[in-house]
C-alpha cells in the first residue's frame, strides 16, 4: 500500500466526503480518506424512514454518553450520538436540509473572520444543492446533494400548521429563503425514496478515480509533527497499525467532539490538559475542546385523540406493514420520508427581533432519542424545541490517553441564565399552537410539562426531567483570532502547518438551525480555498 498522498483527510462525514470530491476533481493531487467506521452499504442508511436505527447501532455510530448533571434527566446521561460511516452524521440523521440564519454568518465576519457572512457563503450553498425548487437567488439546481420536497404522509402536519397560523404565526414556504420565520414544512436531503448523504452524493461519483483512496475502518490515533509541521496521522486499519503521510496538507474532518480528541491527544491544545495525561505540548492552543455547544431540547407531549399517528405497539406497526411493502416496491409512502414533516422557526417572545427557537413536529410520542419504546406505544404527539442560539458554553477534553477511549462531553447546559428563559418561552410558544381551535380535535390530556406546571420555574424544572438535544455539537476548534481560536479563516490550525481543522467544529457560534447543510458548504468553501493555494 502507498501511505503518501498530497492530503490526507481524517474522517468521512459531511466534511469528509466534500473535501474528497472536491480535492480529488482536477486529477493534480492525490488524496486518502480515513474513515473510523464502515463502508455505508447497510440498507437502513438508504431508507429514510429508518433513521431511528441509527439511535440502538454501535456499527455506524459513536455511542457517546455526556457528563451526567444531576438536575437533568435525574442524572442520566444524556446520549450523544455521531455518525460512524461514510457520509457521518448526514448517513444517520433526520435529513433536515436548513442552513440557519443570514445573521449567523454575518456575526462570524463580524468577529473578525473576513470571506464567512451569508452573502459570501451563500454560493456555496448553492453549489453543492440540486433543490427540487429549482434555480432561484437562494438555491441550486447542479449540485450533488439532493434536496427536496416533501409529500405529508401524516394529517397532522398539516393540522399542525393551521393551528400555528391561528396561533398568529405566520407561513414560510421556504425556511431557507430570505427569511427563516414561520411555520412550514421541512424540505429534507432525500432524493427518489433514499437518503442523499454526503456520500451518496459526494463519494459515489468519485469512487473510480485513481488519485482517491478511501479506506474504512482505520482509526486514527494520532498526528505526527515535524519541526511543528504536521506529517502524518497514525491509525490502525482493522487494528493493524497504519502511518499514513501527507506531502501539503492534513485535514481533520472528524466532527465536534472528535476533531478536539485527536488534536488533544496529538498535543494540540492546553498545557495543563496535555500535562496531566503526560502528552508532550506540540502547540498550546487552550481553545482545542473549549467552546462546546449544542442546541439544548425540550419537549411538549399531548395525547392524541384521532389517533392516526405512528406507535410502537404491536398494532401501530402492522398498521405500518402496507407502508413497508410499498416501499420496497415503489419506495414510496412513509418509509420514503423523515418523520419529521414539519416545524418552525419561531422568536420565543415579542421581545426577539429575529426566532431563537426550532420546533420539530412529530406524529408520535418521541422521548429519550426514540429510545423508550413504552411512551411511544401510546398514540401522541410531540413538539420538541430547541433553543436556537445557546449562550451556554461546554467542552470535550480527554477521559484518558487511550485513543479508543471516549472523550470527556461537558455540556454545561444553562450555565448562563438566558437559555433558561428561551426554553420556557419556547414552551409556551409551543402550547398556544396546541390549545388553538384547529388541533382540538386531535389533543388530548398533556403528558409533558403537564397541565400542573404553569410557572416559569415549573414548567423549566419538568422540561429538565425529559431534555436532550438535537444533535448539534459545534465550536470546539473555532475560527478566528481570539484566545480560543484554534483556527484562522482559511482553517489552519494556529502556530502549525499542514493542518486544517474543516468541519463543525470551527463554527464560532452555533446556527440558527440543523447543521448538515453548514457543514457541506463550509466544506465546499474550504476546497476552493485549499485548491487555490496549490494550484497557483
Amino acid at each position: 500500500m502507498n501511505n503518501t498522498f498530497d492530503f490526507v483527510i481524517v474522517g468521512a462525514g459531511s466534511a469528509g466526503c466534500v473535501l474528497a470530491n472536491r480535492l480529488s476533481e482536477n486529477g493534480k493531487f492525490s488524496v486518502c480518506l480515513l474513515e473510523s467506521g464502515p463502508k455505508d452499504k447497510t440498507m437502513m442508511a438508504k431508507i429514510p424512514g429508518a433513521f431511528s436505527y441509527f439511535m440502538f447501532s454501535k456499527k455506524y455510530s459513536w455511542h457517546y454518553q455526556a457528563k451526567s448533571d444531576p438536575n437533568i434527566r435525574d442524572g442520566e446521561p444524556l446520549f450523544v450520538p455521531r455518525g460512524k460511516t461514510l457520509g457521518g452524521s448526514s448517513s444517520t440523521n433526520a435529513m433536515l436540509y436548513i442552513r440557519g440564519q443570514h445573521q449567523d454568518y454575518d456575526g462570524w465576519a463580524a468577529l473578525g473572520n473576513n470571506g464567512w457572512s451569508y452573502k459570501e457563503l451563500l454560493p456555496y450553498f448553492k453549489k453543492s444543492e440540486t433543490n427540487e425548487l429549482g434555480k432561484t437567488e437562494y438555491h441550486g439546481d447542479s449540485g450533488p446533494l439532493q434536496v427536496t420536497t416533501r409529500p405529508q404522509y401524516y394529517p397532522f402536519s398539516s393540522t399542525f400548521i393551521d393551528a400555528s397560523i391561528e396561533a398568529g404565526f405566520k407561513f414560510n414556504k421556504d425556511f431557507n429563503g430570505e427569511d427563516q420565520e414561520g411555520v412550514g414544512y421541512y424540505q429534507c436531503t432525500i432524493k427518489d425514496g433514499e437518503r442523499s448523504s454526503a456520500s451518496k452524493a459526494y463519494l459515489t461519483s468519485s469512487l473510480n478515480r485513481s488519485n482517491l483512496t478511501i479506506i474504512t475502518e482505520a482509526f486514527a490515533d494520532k498526528i505526527t509533527f515535524k519541526n511543528k509541521q504536521a506529517h502524518s496521522v497514525l491509525c490502525k486499519v482493522k487494528g493493524k497499525p497504519t502511518e499514513f503521510i501527507a506531502r501539503k496538507e492534513l485535514i481533520v474532518s472528524s466532527g465536534a467532539i472528535n476533531s478536539p480528541k485527536l488534536l488533544l491527544l496529538s498535543g494540540i491544545g492546553d498545557e495543563k490538559q496535555l500535562s496531566k495525561h503526560n502528552i508532550e505540548t506540540v502547540k498550546h492552543l487552550p481553545g482545542v475542546g473549549e467552546n462546546l455547544q449544542e442546541h439544548v431540547d425540550a419537549c411538549v407531549l399531548v395525547e392524541n385523540k384521532q389517533k392516526n399517528g405512528f406507535t410502537m405497539s404491536a398494532s401501530g406497526l402492522l398498521k405500518m406493514l402496507p407502508d413497508t411493502i410499498n416501499y420496497f416496491k415503489n419506495k414510496t409512502g412513509k418509509l420514503s420520508n423523515s418523520i419529521v414533516e414539519t416545524g418552525a422557526f419561531l422568536r420565543s417572545s415579542d421581545s426577539v427581533d429575529r426566532p431563537d427557537i426550532q420546533l420539530h413536529v412529530l406524529p408520535l410520542l418521541y422521548d429519550d432519542n426514540g429510545r423508550d419504546f413504552k411512551l411511544m406505544s401510546k398514540h401522541g404527539l410531540s413538539c420538541h424545541v430547541c433553543v436556537l442560539r445557546p449562550k451556554s458554553r461546554g467542552s470535550v477534553s480527554l477521559a484518558s490517553t487511550d485513543p479508543k477511549m471516549p472523550p470527556t462531553i461537558d455540556f454545561n447546559f444553562f450555565s448562563h441564565p438566558d437559555d433558561k428563559k428561551v426554553l420556557v418561552d419556547g414552551i409556551k410558544q409551543a402550547r398556544k399552537i396546541f390549545n388553538a381551535n384547529s388541533l382540538s380535535h386531535y389533543c388530548g390530556e398533556e403528558i409533558h410539562p403537564g397541565v400542573n406546571a404553569q410557572t416559569d420555574d415549573e414548567i423549566f424544572e419538568k422540561s429538565l426531567q425529559r431534555l436532550g438535544t438535537v444533535f448539534h455539537p459545534v465550536g470546539t476548534c473555532k475560527m478566528g483570532n481570539d484566545d480560543l481560536a484554534v483556527v484562522d479563516q482559511d482553517l489552519k490550525v494556529h502556530g502549525v502547518e499542514n493542518l486544517r481543522v474543516i468541519d463543525a467544529s470551527i463554527m464560532p457560534t452555533l446556527i440558527s438551525g440543523n447543521t448538515n447543510a453548514p457543514t457541506i458548504a463550509i466544506a465546499e468553501k474550504a476546497s476552493d480555498s485549499i485548491l487555490a493555494e496549490y494550484s497557483s
